[in-house]
Formats: structure tokens, C-alpha cells, sequence
């Protein structure tokens, strides 16, 4: 894939940012194996799992025991509503019970839905691995204010996604608030900028979706799976009983 898949992305319209993640049929749930009982398994000396992170070989950000017998692993996007529900409601619960057991981990592959998602992955992945969950974190409980700049900017927005593509993401960066936002949470103006005409990340940005997409058969955000079977839910209510039903309980 060239950079124009991942210019096609910065120039989407901007409805699709409001309305692109899919929330899953409840009905169709994916089958997770039964597992007895997990003893929990403690962090080494010193050390707790929900401050233990790290990148994963294929493109995502782990947080927790890298041996945890129970792997979660969610398909995220950044301007996903759904996506930030999940994280209001049931990331608190996830980190604080699940991880911090040692039984479970949490890998988060950031997915790019449209024009909105590469300046923020791009933004999120400026700094240290570990920086990328806890910042993506926060940026999900920020989004609202996200849309409601961008609903006051549309006419910015639309003369942004004109300018070339080393200025693109910078623009829609500067319009959504994303690049003050970053800014306040240690990512430099004069780094967030470096990072945001970064075409050659975002070329390989774009690549690494579309072979998640075709992998992993990503049709909206979230999408969970639990060692590696697709789980077929999209809200913390439905997958924390798969996740208890793989030992973590």
C-alpha cells in the first residue's frame, strides 16, 4: 500500500468520525474456551502489572504481565464513541482487578476508521511505548470535547484536508484541539509537529491496518479478542463474563 491509503484516511468526511465505529449484535458472541480457576500471579518485587508496559512485535501497546495465561486484546479507535465508552465503563475494572491479578493482559492495537484517527495515532505514538495506553486512555475520556471543536470548526476542517500531505494531519490536528490536548499531556508542540508530518509512519501505519483488517476480519471498533478468539462483543457488560469464563475468577 502507498501513502495515498493513508492520505485517503486524513480526507474522509467528518461524519464518518461520529458515526464510523460499529457497535457489535450482542447475539453474536464468539466462543472462548472454559478454563478452571487461575491463580493470581504476583508481579515481581517491586513492580505492579498496571505499570508494566510494553510494544508487542505486531504494531500494539501491552499492559500487564506479557505472560498472563488470559490475553485480551481490543482493536480500538481513537474517535470512537463506543471505543470510549469501553473505556469509561470498563477499562477502570479491566486494569485495577484484571491486570493487577497477573492473570490477565490487555494489548491495544490502535485502528484507523477515518480522517480524525491518524493524527491522533499519530500523536499517541510520539512519545515512550509506555506513554501510548495511559494517553489513549485519557484521549477517549476527552473526545466529546474533540467533536464538539470540530463541530464549531467545520468550515477550518474543510480547508485543512486541502493542504499537502506533510500539513494534513498537523491541520486537523490543530482544528479538533488534539495537538493542545497531546501538548498538556508532554508531547511537545515542536515533537507533536515532527510526528504529525511523519508521512513515513503513516504510510506504514496504514499498511499495518489494512493487514490487521484483512487478518483479523476488523469491521468496526471495538473488537476484542481473548487468546486469540474473536469474541464477537463490543461493551465491557458482555466480556468481562468471557474473561471470567477463562479463568480470571
Amino acid at each position: 500500500m502507498k501513502l495515498a491509503r493513508a492520505l485517503l484516511l486524513a480526507a474522509l468526511p467528518l461524519t464518518l468520525g461520529l458515526s464510523a465505529c460499529d457497535k457489535k449484535d450482542a447475539a453474536a458472541t464468539g466462543d472462548v474456551a472454559s478454563s478452571e480457576p487461575i491463580a493470581k500471579i504476583p508481579a515481581p518485587a517491586g513492580k505492579s502489572w498496571t505499570e508494566t508496559f510494553s510494544a508487542t512485535a505486531d504494531g500494539g501497546y501491552l499492559i500487564g504481565n506479557p505472560d498472563a495465561p488470559i490475553k485480551v486484546m481490543e482493536f480500538g479507535a481513537l474517535s470512537c464513541s463506543h471505543c470510549a465508552e469501553f473505556s469509561e465503563k470498563g477499562f477502570p475494572k479491566l486494569r485495577d482487578e484484571y491486570i493487577a491479578s497477573g492473570r490477565v493482559s490487555y494489548e491495544l492495537r490502535l485502528f484507523l476508521l477515518n480522517m480524525l484517527d491518524m493524527p491522533s495515532v499519530l500523536l499517541a505514538t510520539c512519545g515512550t511505548p509506555e506513554a501510548v495506553i495511559p494517553l489513549s486512555e485519557q484521549f477517549w475520556g476527552w473526545q466529546p470535547q474533540m467533536f464538539t471543536n470540530l463541530q464549531a470548526n467545520e468550515a477550518a476542517l474543510q480547508q485543512v484536508s486541502a493542504l499537502p500531505p506533510e500539513k494534513r494531519f498537523g491541520g486537523i490536528a490543530q482544528v479538533s484541539g488534539m495537538s493542545e490536548f497531546f501538548a498538556s499531556r508532554g508531547v511537545a508542540a515542536a515533537q507533536g509537529s515532527a510526528c504529525l508530518a511523519d508521512t513515513a509512519k503513516a504510510t506504514k501505519l496504514a499498511e499495518l491496518n489494512e493487514k490487521w483488517s484483512k487478518e483479523f476480519d476488523i469491521t468496526g471498533t471495538p473488537t476484542f479478542f481473548i487468546n486469540g478468539n474473536k469474541t464477537g462483543v463490543a461493551d465491557w457488560a458482555s466480556l468481562e463474563p468471557m474473561i471470567q469464563k477463562a479463568g480470571a475468577r
